[in-house]
């Protein structure tokens, strides 16, 4: 599958910009359960996250890395218009913790209000792998995006 440069670099856009997201984990019985998450991105283009030991998603991960994640344009419909036609970017992957100083950079370049709690011994920084993307870009603009195609457009 080969997705238009034009999906490409709104996938890409909606990755670099977000801050915040639906992180999309299993439960143990096989469940899905969705939750509410800060974001940032690795300058691979890898979505990052600063998650506790304590949290549902956490606990969740460590049982099945594979993941989704909803992140919606930072440019979203004003209030009182139909949000559903704004763009929006799903994420299917797999999720490992990624102990490095680029990381922690990065999210807390992103979210600085994180650097007091992201010293605390139960939270950890985390990368997703990403295996393919689903982007709604409008009204009838839907486009299935290989993970290499989006991986290709960080390089």
């Amino acid at each position: 599958m080969t997705a238009d440069n034009s999906a490409i670099s709104t996938a890409a856009r909606h990755i670099r910009e977000a801050k915040t997201g639906a992180l999309g984990t299993l439960l143990p019985g096989g469940q899905p359960c969705v939750t509410f998450v800060s974001v940032a991105a690795t300058g691979a283009g890898e979505p990052l996250f600063l998650l506790s030991d304590l949290a549902l998603h956490t606990r969740n991960i460590k049982g099945d890395p594979r993941v989704s994640l909803l992140l919606r344009d930072s440019e979203a419909p004003e209030e009182g218009n139909d949000p559903l036609t704004g763009s929006r970017l799903t994420l299917v992957g797999r999720i490992a913790r990624m102990d490095s100083a680029e990381a922690r950079e990065r999210y807390l370049n992103t979210h600085p209000e994180a650097s007091d709690y992201a010293n605390f011994s139960d939270f950890a920084f985390y990368a997703m792998t990403i295996e393919s993307g689903h982007l709604v870009a409008g009204f009838g603009r839907i486009v299935e995006i290989d993970g290499a195609e989006l991986r290709a457009e960080f390089r």
